[in-house]
């Protein structure tokens, strides 16, 4: 396991955001790494945005990915 200093300067570097580069609070987009984000397809991204919306409306503040999304970004992360 990495030491949280560590951790935390390596997320920094990855560049986190959403596509549209406003808040996740505000438009229920998927936050993710840049990197992350240019690997997906427009429909990749529309449904893992999909699943973070219905989890949100249902009161969760974590979502997991789809699956096989989450095993495709997970390399990002």
């Amino acid at each position: 396991m990495k030491a949280p200093q560590q951790s935390l300067k390596a997320w920094t570097a990855q560049k986190w955001t959403t596509k549209s580069g406003k808040r996740s609070s505000d438009t229920g987009e998927r936050y993710l790494p840049k990197a992350a984000i240019k690997a997906l397809s427009p429909q990749e991204y529309a449904s893992t945005t999909r699943a973070k919306r219905e989890g949100k409306a249902q009161g969760k503040q974590f979502v997991a990915q789809p699956k096989r999304i989450a095993r495709k970004t997970s390399g990002y992360r």
